[in-house]
């Protein structure tokens, strides 16, 4: 079962109470929504997003003794959600963009390298381009550049050049098909990677996989919308924001957007971090980053 990161920063950095109208644009599994409705109550509504028909099916069994509204669209459309519901601005608004992990554990569509199954890793299967199809077209000069921007992958020009080898003749498919290429090539034929500093062994396999799903799911596109134009036109003046990003690419953009310049006023000085004993119990959290800002009421009557 998947578990919300930073849920108690979350809750206290959101100041929530009665009769607010708050958005979960990435409600996932419910996880922060679960928590945040009784604390809008009586009196606010909470309305919740996901890319993922999966993922909504999950909140709706768990919000099923509310009136949450879970909506199947990308957060970046929030202005159309919002108009479709006679709704101006709202008070509050999340982001959560990691990955839950029961897309993890989905060997259907092959987000997690070891979980087996097809290289599709969309979040919505109904539109856009699988893995594998990305993969058996990409110049290699792309996906170079993807695996190093993306991934950080360190040996990306080779891994790049050693996949579009393997598919002159065997296209990956599955996610065992791009492991049998992207082990050998971070081994160099010399035992497991190892990292220079600490010397300790290391796959690329989680970044390269991020890397697909990343590109696949065209989630910085998305993010970006959001903060430059999509954020600013939904939250009321004076209203938060509060936004977990777990790379660095993400963790950047969400700071860049939300300065003083552009009309917000950042509650939290430096990004909160999961405490020690948050890492121990759920590990992923640990490279998670929460960012909050208000929204700034002279800049923000101008959008």
């Amino acid at each position: 079962m998947h578990v919300p990161v930073l849920l108690r920063e979350v809750l206290r950095e959101l100041d929530l109470r009665p009769g607010l109208v708050v958005v979960d644009g990435t409600v996932g599994a419910a996880g922060h929504a679960h928590q945040i409705h009784p604390r809008i109550q009586p009196g606010g509504r909470l309305i919740g997003l996901d890319r993922d028909p999966l993922m909504l099916r999950h909140a709706g069994a768990r919000m099923a003794d509310t009136d949450c509204e879970l909506v199947h669209s990308p957060y970046s459309h929030l202005r159309q959600v919002l108009d479709d519901r006679g709704i101006g601005r709202v008070d509050r608004v999340l982001l959560d963009l990691g990955l839950s992990s029961d897309q993890l554990a989905d060997r259907q569509r092959g987000f997690g390298y070891d979980a087996g199954g097809p290289l599709d890793m969309r979040f919505d299967t109904t539109q856009g381009e699988p893995a594998a199809e990305w993969l058996a077209r990409v110049d290699e000069a792309e996906l170079a550049r993807a695996l190093s921007e993306y991934g950080e992958v360190p040996h990306a020009a080779r891994l790049a050049a050693d996949i579009c080898q393997a598919r002159r003749t065997r296209p990956p498919r599955t996610t065992a098909d791009l492991l049998a290429i992207v082990e050998p090539t971070a081994r160099g034929g010399g035992g497991r990677p190892r990292t220079e500093r600490t010397g300790a062994n290391k796959s690329s396999a989680p970044q390269v996989f991020q890397t697909l799903r990343i590109v696949v799911n065209r989630e910085l596109d998305h993010l970006r919308e959001f903060l430059d134009e999509t954020l600013p036109a939904c939250l009321e003046p004076g209203g938060r924001v509060a936004i977990i990003s777990f790379h660095s690419i993400e963790d950047r953009m969400v700071k860049q957007a939300l300065r003083p310049a552009a009309g917000w006023e950042p509650t939290t000085r430096k990004p909160v971090e999961a405490t020690p004993s948050e890492v121990r119990f759920n590990p992923r959290s640990r490279s998670a980053r929460l960012r909050v800002a208000t929204r700034v009421t002279q800049l923000a009557d101008r959008t």
